[in-house]
């Protein structure tokens, strides 16, 4: 674990390995928020938490620096927890395992939590150092930010001072972003009446794993597999081509991650399995034709398990079945104007069903108001068609552009003076704070930046080190380079 701590910038890296040491899976911020409070109470500044749950830290001017516009550097504190099906791992109470691994840093088989521990740590080191230049600061540290954004729809006006706010959240140093997609959950639930099984028959465990997963925003774009999308095809041709049933079917744990693993309990009747396995490795074979090169470690057995007392109603199984296959997931549209962004997608992410309940939860993303609504009411209408109750939450517009920023331009000027090229100005399709914030402040000027992570929100999350330290140096500049107050 030392080999954290030998990291440049170092100032950053000895965070980051204490924030790896502090549990803080989203839903189990406690820790992670008495530790910033005291954090920033031992430098000697003003530290509290709001009525959100949110962490503030408040930084004077250094001298001379006094008419600089108020920064606001914002993190959020909680990480997603995934981890790989073989990891023992308990993501209250233990420590992310880390290791270097050339350029990159990699968590053992869990999510890394560089998402957003880098963006936390990047503000400890800003405000614990003493030879930096900068106007007035506030860190804001937001709470439950993986799990629905709880504490930036929290916030109340009037809590921030500061008219720049730079949100540390996004996964490519050399970007700048100035938009992003607005969100909505939808969930779809049902109760029915569980069927008795039938005596004689078998029961068969049909597991599908080994996919990438991966940030349903980010790279939702990519072709990657959704487990319960697939697993839905087959358990729905083995329903068709075994005259099975089923009896539960369980994957995904996060809305805004791909599903990477599922599983469905079928029963058989005895005379029918004889082809089961050879069915079964078939379609894995289709599955990673289908799927080459975009994941390479596909896995689809089936094994023999204890015959459940119960099963799900022959007619409801096929109408949830149905539903799972017509309903929209993956990329809808891209953005008209921006054909290399994506615009509307949905991610399918949890399925449960067995027990007598049904409860499916997807996670619909747009930088279109309308579109989300379309996309809602889309998914809403398949599943009413099956049945179930539909209910929307946590819904959020997107942070719509302002391409004169003048922050962004500051920043435009000074990226280039540093590393000699132009930084991109882009537009992201995942749910930034940024907009949730903006539409309780709205004259806040914002631009979202970050070091290079790949596959956050999976066990394959890594950091690019060498990222880390331009990040710094870029946040460090452009604090020094704050437009003055008008």
């Amino acid at each position: 674990m030392s080999t954290i701590l030998e990291l440049a910038p170092q100032n950053v890296w000895k965070h980051f390995y204490e924030l790896t040491r502090i549990p803080r899976p989203s839903g189990h911020v406690e820790q992670i928020t008495e530790y910033l409070v005291n954090y920033g109470k031992g430098l000697g500044l003003e530290s509290f938490v709001d009525e959100a749950g949110n962490v503030i830290i408040r930084k004077p001017a250094t001298p001379g620096m006094e008419n600089r516009k108020g920064v606001i550097l914002q993190a959020h504190m909680d990480m997603v927890p995934q981890k790989n099906n073989d990891t023992v791992h308990d993501f209250t109470k233990d420590p992310i395992e880390t290791y270097v691994d050339g350029d990159w840093l990699k968590a053992k088989g869990t999510t890394l939590g560089a998402d957003n521990g880098l963006g936390v740590a990047v503000i400890m080191a800003v405000l614990e150092a003493a030879d930096l230049k900068h106007g007035p600061l506030e860190a804001l540290i937001t709470k439950d930010e993986e799990t629905g954004m709880f504490g930036a729809f929290g916030l109340k006006p009037g809590v921030l001072q500061g008219e720049i706010l730079l949100n540390l959240d996004s996964e490519e140093e050399g970007e700048l972003y100035i938009g992003c997609a607005g969100g909505i959950d939808i969930t779809a639930t049902m109760e029915y009446k569980e069927e008795e099984a039938e005596a004689g028959w078998v029961a068969r465990k049909i597991t599908l794993k080994g996919l990438r997963g991966g940030h349903s925003g980010l790279e939702i774009n990519e072709g990657r597999a959704n487990a319960n999308k697939l697993l839905a095809r087959i358990v729905h041709d083995l329903l068709v081509e075994f005259d099975c049933r089923l009896a539960s079917f369980e994957g995904g744990n996060m809305r805004n991650a791909i599903p990477r693993e599922a599983h469905a309990v079928l029963l058989f009747n005895p005379d029918d399995t004889a082809d089961l396995d050879d069915y079964i490795k078939d379609y894995a074979d289709t599955i990673g034709g289908e799927y080459a090169p975009i994941e390479s470690g596909v896995q689809l057995y089936a094994e023999e398990v204890a015959v459940p007392a119960t099963l799900v109603p022959e007619e409801i199984q096929d109408n949830l079945i149905d539903a799972l296959m017509a309903c929209q997931n993956g990329v809808m549209r891209m953005i008209p104007t921006v054909p290399d962004t994506v615009e509307t997608s949905s991610n399918l992410a949890i399925v449960l069903i067995g027990g007598g309940k049904v409860d499916f939860r997807i996670l619909a993303r747009s930088s279109s108001d309308s579109m989300k609504e379309f996309l809602a009411d889309s998914l809403e209408a398949c599943f009413s068609m099956a049945g179930m109750k539909v209910e929307f939450s946590g819904s959020y517009s997107g942070w719509q552009p302002n391409v004169d920023s003048p922050i962004l331009h500051a920043m435009k000027a000074s990226y280039h003076q540093q590393f000699g090229t132009e930084p991109a100005v882009k537009v992201i399709h995942a749910g930034l704070e940024c907009g949730i914030i903006g539409a309780t402040y709205p004259n806040l000027d914002m631009v979202s930046f970050g070091p290079t992570l790949r596959s956050p929100h999976s066990p394959d999350e890594r950091a690019n080190i060498p990222s880390v330290a331009k990040f710094y140096s870029f946040v460090v500049a452009t604090l020094e380079q704050t437009p003055e107050k008008q």
